[in-house]
Parts: C-alpha cells; sequence; structure tokens
C-alpha cells in the first residue's frame, strides 16, 4: 500500500507565539506582581487613613465621648453647636490669619533668597546645602529652637533687642496674643523656605539667560526683570507653591503645639489644635469628629486646584 503525499503540502507545525505576544504575556504577569506590591500599601492607607476617616464621619453624627460606652445618632446637632460656639469660630479666623502670613511670608522670602542663590558667587553651593537645614530638622525641634529664641528670660531675641536700646526690658513674647502668632508663623516660614526656595530655584534655572541679558542691554533695572521676565516665567510654579503653602499651612500642628500649645488662652489655637482639644482634653469625640470634617472641607479646595492643575500638565 502506498500514501500518497499532496505537493506542495508540509507538515503542520503548532503555532508558536509571536515575541509580541510573549511580550504583552510578560507585562500581564508583571501587572500581576505590580498589584501585589500595593497590596501592603493598600492595606496600611486602608487601615491607618481611610477607616478612621469614614470613623469620624460616622462618630460627627453622634454623641461620643471617652466616658459613654456607646455613641448616640443626634443628626447634625454637633455641627450646629460648632457653628454656635465663639471659641471654635475664633479658631477658623486664626487658622486664615495664620494660614495668610505664613504662606506670603514664605513665598515671598523663598522667591527672594532663590534670586539670591541664583547670582554666581563664590561658595554658593555650599550656601544652598546649608540653607536645606531647616527643612531637615524635625518639627518639634525647631519649635524648641524659636521657642528658645522667644524665651522671656534668657532668649536671644530679648537680648538683641534690649542690647540695640530698641526695648527697655524683656519681654514675654509667647504670653502675648500678637507675640505668639508672630512666633508661630516665623517658625513655619523659617521650616518651609528650604522648600519653597528649592522650587523658585528649579523655575529660574530654567530661565532663558539671553532674554535677561537683552533686557539688561535694553535699560531694564532690577525690578523690571522681576516684573516682566521672571514672575511671568515663574508663574506655574509660583501658583503651585502657594497651593502647597496654603495645603501645609492649614494642617499643620506639631510645630505649634510644642511651641505655644495652641495659647495664651486661644491665640494661636488653630483648626488642628482646636480638634486635638476637643478629642484628648475634654473627651467630645463626636464634636471632634464633626470639627475634623469641617477643617478637610477646608482644605479640599485647594487639594482639588492642586491635583487638577498636576493632572493636567501630566
Amino acid at each position: 500500500m502506498t500514501t500518497r503525499v499532496d505537493a506542495g503540502l508540509s507538515p503542520q507545525l503548532s503555532p508558536q507565539p509571536s515575541p509580541l505576544a510573549r511580550k504583552g504575556g510578560l507585562k500581564a504577569h508583571e501587572r500581576r506582581i505590580g498589584r501585589l506590591f500595593l497590596l501592603p500599601a493598600l492595606a496600611a492607607f486602608t487601615l491607618v487613613i481611610l477607616y478612621p476617616f469614614l470613623r469620624a464621619i460616622g462618630y460627627a453624627f453622634t454623641r461620643s465621648n471617652l466616658q459613654t460606652p456607646e455613641p448616640v445618632y443626634i443628626g447634625i446637632a454637633n455641627f450646629v453647636s460648632i457653628l454656635g460656639s465663639p471659641e471654635i469660630l475664633g479658631a477658623f479666623v486664626t487658622t486664615a490669619i495664620y494660614v495668610v502670613f505664613a504662606t506670603s511670608g514664605t513665598v515671598i522670602l523663598g522667591l527672594g533668597w532663590a534670586l539670591i542663590l541664583n547670582q554666581p558667587f563664590a561658595g554658593r553651593s555650599a550656601l544652598r546645602a546649608l540653607t536645606l537645614i531647616p527643612w531637615v530638622l524635625p518639627s518639634t525641634v525647631t519649635a524648641f529652637i524659636w521657642g528658645w529664641i522667644f524665651n522671656s528670660r534668657f532668649g536671644v531675641l530679648n537680648a538683641v533687642l534690649v542690647s540695640a536700646g530698641i526695648i527697655p526690658f524683656p519681654t514675654a513674647w509667647l504670653s502675648t496674643t500678637s507675640g505668639a502668632m508672630a512666633a508661630i508663623v516665623m517658625t513655619k516660614i523659617w521650616f518651609s523656605i528650604p522648600l519653597f526656595m528649592s522650587f523658585f530655584l528649579a523655575g529660574l534655572q530654567s530661565l532663558d539667560k539671553e532674554q535677561i541679558d537683552a533686557a539688561r542691554v535694553d535699560g531694564a533695572n532690577n525690578f523690571a526683570l522681576l516684573r516682566d521676565h521672571i514672575l511671568p516665567h515663574l508663574r506655574p510654579v509660583l501658583l503651585v507653591v502657594v497651593v502647597l503653602g496654603v495645603i501645609g499651612n492649614l494642617q499643620q500642628f506639631d510645630t505649634i503645639f510644642a511651641l505655644t500649645g495652641g495659647g495664651p488662652v486661644s491665640a494661636t489655637s488653630v483648626l488642628s489644635i482646636q480638634v486635638y482639644r476637643l478629642a484628648f482634653d475634654q473627651w467630645d469625640i463626636g464634636m471632634a469628629s464633626a470639627l475634623g470634617l469641617l477643617w478637610v472641607a477646608t482644605i479640599l479646595p485647594a487639594a482639588y486646584f492642586y491635583l487638577r492643575h498636576l493632572l493636567k500638565g501630566a
């Protein structure tokens, strides 16, 4: 018996996956591995941030304190109490004052220092590195340093002012309303200048030097250069820096708490300090949660603007 083999036909081989298919399969495998690596971070976020935040939303509508076993639902009564409390409403005003002065002061001084460090001079690199020291220090250490500066008995500020004849005798700066507010603002400015300076300095590095030289040839002075060339170029950086400054200052707690504790009386009691007092001094978890939600509501507009700007530029 003979077998007939059709001409031009060859035995069929099993199809081999193309390199592109193999690459796609590898990418799918990598995506699965990547999701597995994300699980610990997602679990930590859920346990540390998301779950407490959702619990706080629930507590905001209850009468709950550390002395009662079970929360009692009371609707929006906590929010009504907050809007009727002069002390808590004063915390909103204090927070606004602190955010405005701390943010604007840091932006102005950070930009000015960036302009100086952008100039060529001997030791510029070392001075840039030294400028970052306040930023790398722990915030509580920064608060203790400035507490020593403003100390009424042996503070550096009183020693300088008395020696110069500006004030006749030492002043208890942290015991006065204006002095305490000035202290927390100056501390936050000193702490944040390195970060803002870094943003502005990075923007200045991308500025066309030939454009500046041409403007100087045309007779532009330093103010005209700043107004017509430097600030327009830094506008995107300026927007991001201002928004980040507002968000950071709205959340500020540790430096203020370590420096003044929210005092004297309630002169420096910003929203973060007020939430802490309600929760851990008065044990009123319901009121603290309600105020915390209003505190988050003050941060959301700035956070939304920042994320929108960030995603738009991505």
